[in-house]
């Protein structure tokens, strides 16, 4: 299945999440899209339920099934931690989502297309693969003829705050993971026990 490349905010209000991080999406029109998506006031079964929420964390991060499947097994291997905990922790470990997180881009689509362009190195090498898992310790930061972008600058400018797990250098515009986020620094509108249940069914 190829990666949705249609309106987000028609995704945010089906999910009745904000998938900018912004909130607009949901500010005017707080229901589901089509004729019948204000009024539909339908009870999803116990399925719906588990399937809504894993469709809300994949759209979040912008991944095509097989990835995100791929990456849920992954953490399945891991032998230290819950399943689901260690499932959002790699997640959150990826070049685009760390990108979007320091601040250089202001949503997780941009900080993919920045990847995807070149524009990021990891430890001073150019990467352009967005689901690279970044380590503890890595530098992240912009290449010398990208610290010009208009689309950074911006983004910069309009950061509110970082998460306490990642570090940035205003001044040499580059970042890193300095340790690995804890479950209550993630996404909290996301319950990951609905997920583990719909991938346990299949």
């Amino acid at each position: 299945m190829s990666r949705y490349t249609g309106p987000s905010w028609k995704i945010s209000r089906r999910l009745g999440i904000s998938l900018s991080g912004t909130g607009k999406e949901l500010s005017r029109r707080p229901y589901a899209p089509g004729d019948h998506g204000q009024n539909n006031r339908r009870k999803l079964s116990e399925y719906g339920l588990q399937l809504r929420e894993k469709q809300k964390l994949r759209m979040m991060y912008g991944m095509t099934e097989r990835q995100f499947a791929n990456l849920f097994s992954r953490a399945g291997k891991i032998r230290e931690g819950r399943h689901g905990d260690n499932f959002m922790v790699l997640l959150e470990r990826r070049l685009d989502n760390l990108v979007y997180r320091l601040g250089l881009a202001t949503t997780r689509r941009q900080a993919r297309q920045l990847v995807n362009h070149g524009h990021i190195t990891v430890n001073c090498k150019r990467v352009d693969i967005p689901s690279y898992e970044v380590s503890v310790g890595d530098v992240i930061s912009l290449r010398e003829r990208s610290k010009d972008l208009k689309v950074v600058k911006e983004s910069l400018e309009a950061i509110v705050g970082r998460p306490g797990y990642v570090s940035f250098d205003d001044n040499k515009l580059e970042g890193s993971l300095v340790r690995l986020p804890q479950r209550d620094e993630l996404e909290a509108e996301i319950d990951e026990s609905l997920i583990v249940e719909y991938y346990n069914k299949l």
